[in-house]
C-alpha cells in the first residue's frame, strides 16, 4: 500500500506543473478572451435594442405626422366644401335675382305693349265710330235707289 501511495504521490507532484499551466490557461483565456468577448455582445446587444427603440419611436412619430396630416386634409376638404356650397348658394341667387329682373322688364314690356294696343283699338274705335255715319249714309245711298233718297 505504501508503493501505491509513493505512485500516486509521484502523480501528483508531476501534475501540479500541469494543473498550474491548466489554471494559467482558464484564468488567461478569461481575461484574455471570454471578457472581451462578453463586453463586445453587451454593447452590441444594448445597440441593436437602442437602434430597436429608436426604430420604434420613428414608426411612431410617423404614424403621428400621418393623422395629423389626415386630420388637416380632412379639415381642408370640409372648408372647401363649405366655400363650394356658398359659391353654389351665392350663383344660384345671383341667377335667381337675374330670372326676376329679366320677368319684371318683361312683364313691363308687356303691359306697355297692352296699353299701346288698347290705344290703338280705342283710337281705331273713336275712328270707325266716327266714320260709321258717314259709311252708313254711303251705304245706304249705294243700296237705295236714288228715288228713295239715294245719290245714283
Amino acid at each position: 500500500m505504501s508503493l501505491i501511495l509513493q505512485q500516486i504521490e509521484s502523480l501528483l507532484l508531476g501534475a501540479i506543473p500541469t494543473m498550474i499551466l491548466f489554471i494559467v490557461l482558464v484564468l488567461a483565456y478569461q481575461y484574455l478572451v471570454q471578457g472581451p468577448l462578453t463586453a463586445t455582445l453587451k454593447k452590441r446587444r444594448s445597440l441593436t435594442e437602442g437602434a430597436m427603440e429608436e426604430a420604434q419611436k420613428a414608426i411612431a412619430n410617423a404614424e403621428a405626422r400621418t393623422a395629423e396630416y389626415a386630420e388637416k386634409l380632412r379639415l381642408a376638404r370640409a372648408e372647401a366644401y363649405k366655400v363650394r356650397e356658398q359659391r353654389v348658394k351665392q350663383w344660384s341667387a345671383e341667377r335667381d335675382a337675374a330670372l326676376d329682373a329679366a320677368r319684371k322688364a318683361a312683364a313691363e314690356k308687356l303691359a306697355q305693349a297692352r296699353a299701346g294696343i288698347e290705344a290703338e283699338a280705342a283710337a281705331a274705335r273713336q275712328t270707325i265710330q266716327a266714320s260709321a255715319s258717314e259709311l252708313a249714309g254711303q251705304v245706304v245711298r249705294a243700296v237705295l235707289p236714288a228715288a228713295a233718297g239715294g245719290a245714283r
